[in-house]
């Protein structure tokens, strides 16, 4: 380890965005169910749970702040926390101040009439952590969160915490320490709803620990935005308005009649299953009607992409699988495990999808579909009965992974997550790969592992990053392609495609081929576990500046990693500073990070930030780096400096507040990327 001492820049900041938004919401609007989610976790256990429903989402529509601008995600998880945890306190009315004082209201609840909602029944495992949870302090709860479905490391964990007003964090996170998941029997299902999409084979996809109680806090039955509605209080709801209710319904169901065109309500009129008595509704559920693309259409097409995937897999010629597969896509039933990716619509087919694949994987018969716009990932169990129910249910357990896929070139479109199991991730790859290895991104030296693929292109396991308890190693699959030369890298986040890796400029990223760009990932990898689950397409690395550090500290590297999402926004931005270490995979520091952020990509090539540092020689000093468009930086506040070009160093005590800016070429003040 190297002697120095890096503090993340919280205190080297830009100054506060001026202009307003559009819609200062939409960052609330885009995280709400996750928000929802979180609210949920870490409020108190309540006796009626819809109670506690109802609170969360009371609890996240007052997060949002007032005023014009757009808070980021992490100030909106941080007033969420603060709220919830205010919300589990004793309420204490006489000398309280304001913020105690509002905590001591009863949190406000959308007001719903006559239903109970409550989150979809989970099973022994949800169950057996639930009971747990309820067992341990507001706090506790919060970093539980935090760490297990955030994948935020320690130090964030205790700073977010403080943040959002619990006194004492570490206490809440050695409490929060000796939760274990529960682990079902080898006859269980996968955890329902996870992120990587559970196989419907049974047993769980990721391994134990945080891996494993993501998984089970990311499951239907902690979502409070997935609900199942009951009745309350309905004898006396009958007893009061039975015969006003009577005349309304009748007077309403009437006037309805009269104005439905044609037959009316029934079977071929507007409302009797349309979507099956449409002809392009006929087609979708056709598995005759099946498009296939030609076995060597892709050597000639123009396009290279999922669409000249040719059908693949021992069960493509099984009408009764994919008719299974494509009913249960039109319209699933509420057994079915269902998850999307970001911003993707899990409507039924837009007329007759694309066969890419049908096997057997794992344990589970697999159908992967794709319709233009999405990925559609059909699993049952192998077990299951291969029939459907009358009303067309799907066999239990059955699940439906939908990823967005629009706008995919060659690299995008290299392989899929086909198959999970007990921690490992089997890729099925595309025509054009020749060949696939496995490559530790933590082991820049070592060389790459050969993964065996069958005759259809699927590979064998693959241990996934997203299930593994630590970051000890990051397994990434390189596809290579015609050329002889290391192949493009993809690593899986926990969604049906994996995302590729790249490094270099916004401009011309590059693959990870040379020796630097897998040193700098060596010590990135990490970083990836915060990027899990979001609709990432792919991540760039950049080195922007290397800087010479005082007292003959070596030469510090500046890196932008940028994640962008298959659905344009929603981009994670990390600076990072990664100072010299005798050791090859030691992380670096995140010195600035910001969401839907256009720095360090192709509208705006260039980056911003700074660090406070402490020398081997135990001084301290504010350092701070730009991009090649600077030419001067300064600071202010605790520790004011100015100088020319890209680079800075100024001396300042330990804690030091600072304000960074920089002016380009152009004479353009920006600040620093936040």
């Amino acid at each position: 380890m190297s002697p120095d001492r890096v503090s993340p820049d919280r205190n080297v900041s830009a100054p506060p965005p001026r202009a307003p938004v559009a819609f200062p919401a939409a960052t609330l609007v885009e995280h709400y169910p996750r928000l929802v989610r979180i609210a949920h976790l870490v409020l108190p256990p309540s006796p009626d749970d819809d109670r506690r429903v109802l609170a969360a989402h009371g609890l996240v529509q007052r997060a949002l702040p007032t005023g014009r601008t757009d808070p980021g995600y992490a100030s909106l998880r941080e007033r969420v926390l603060r709220l919830a945890l205010d919300a589990g306190r004793p309420r204490r009315w006489p000398g309280r101040a304001l913020r105690s004082a509002r905590a001591a209201l009863p949190v406000s609840r959308p007001y719903v009439r006559g239903l109970r909602l409550v989150p979809r029944s989970g099973g022994a495992a949800e169950l057996a952590l639930d009971q747990r949870l309820s067992a341990l302090s507001g706090p506790a709860r919060a970093a539980l969160v935090l760490r297990a479905l955030e994948g935020l490391p320690d130090a964030e964990v205790r700073r977010t915490l403080a943040a959002a007003g619990a006194g004492d964090p570490d206490a809440a996170l050695a409490e929060a320490a000796g939760i274990e998941p529960y682990t079902p029997g080898p006859t269980g299902p996968d955890a329902p709803g996870s992120p990587a999409g559970a196989d419907a084979s049974g047993g769980p996809s990721g391994a134990g620990g945080a891996a494993g109680i993501a998984a089970l806090l990311l499951s239907p039955g902690f979502d409070a935005c997935s609900l199942r509605a009951r009745p309350t209080d309905l004898l006396r709801r009958r007893r009061r308005g039975r015969a006003a209710l009577a005349a309304t319904v009748a007077a309403v169901f009437c006037g309805a009649l009269l104005a439905l065109p044609g037959d009316g309500w029934g079977p071929g009129g507007a409302g009797g299953a349309a979507y099956a008595r449409h002809p392009a509704g006929d087609a979708a559920l056709d598995p005759a009607a099946v498009l296939r693309a030609a076995p060597a259409g892709w050597l000639t097409s123009t396009r290279t992409d999922f669409s000249v995937w040719p059908a693949r897999g021992p069960l493509a010629g099984d009408d009764a699988l994919l008719g299974r597969a494509l009913t249960v896509w039109a319209a699933p039933g509420g057994s079915v495990r269902i998850s999307t990716t970001p911003a993707t619509p899990s409507g039924p087919p837009m007329g007759s999808p694309q066969l890419l694949y049908a096997g057997e994987v794992d344990g589970a018969r697999v159908v992967v579909f794709h319709d233009g716009l999405r990925i559609v990932r059909y699993a049952e169990s192998a077990g299951a009965p291969a029939t459907t129910s009358p009303a067309g249910a799907a066999p239990v357990p059955v699940s439906l992974d939908f990823a967005r896929t629009d706008g995919a070139d060659a690299a995008a479109s290299g392989a899929l997550a086909v198959g999970r199991s007990d921690g490992d991730v089997r890729y099925l790859t595309a025509p054009w790969v020749s060949g696939t290895a496995v490559r530790d991104l933590r082991a820049p030296d070592a060389p790459a592992r050969p993964l065996r693929r069958d005759a259809d292109g699927v590979t064998d396991p693959v241990p996934s990053p997203v299930a593994a308890d630590d970051c000890a190693s990051w397994e990434t699959l390189e596809a290579h392609g015609a050329d002889d030369g290391p192949g493009l890298l993809l690593t899986d986040l926990g969604e049906p495609v994996p995302a590729r890796l790249t490094s270099g400029p916004p401009g011309a990223p590059r693959d990870v081929r040379e020796p630097a760009d897998r040193a700098a990932w060596a010590r990135t990898a990490c970083l990836l576990s915060g990027m899990r689950s979001r609709g990432v397409r792919s991540v760039n690395s950049w080195e922007f500046a290397r800087q010479p550090l005082p007292d003959s500290g070596g030469t510090a590297r500046w890196l932008c990693t940028r994640a962008e999402t298959w659905r344009g926004p929603g981009s994670t931005v990390l600076a990072q500073f990664q100072a010299p270490s005798s050791e090859a995979a030691e992380p670096g520091t995140v010195a600035a990070e910001a969401e839907d952020s256009p720095a360090c990509g192709a509208r705006e090539p260039r980056a911003l930030a700074g660090v406070v540092w402490r020398s081997g020689g135990g001084r301290w000093y504010v350092l701070a780096a730009g991009s090649e468009q600077f030419r001067s930086l300064a600071t202010t506040g605790d520790a004011p400096g100015a100088a020319r070009g890209n680079l800075l160093a100024v001396p300042a005590s330990r804690g030091a507040g600072a304000e960074l800016s920089g002016r380009l070429s152009d004479g353009t003040e920006v600040g620093a990327l936040r």
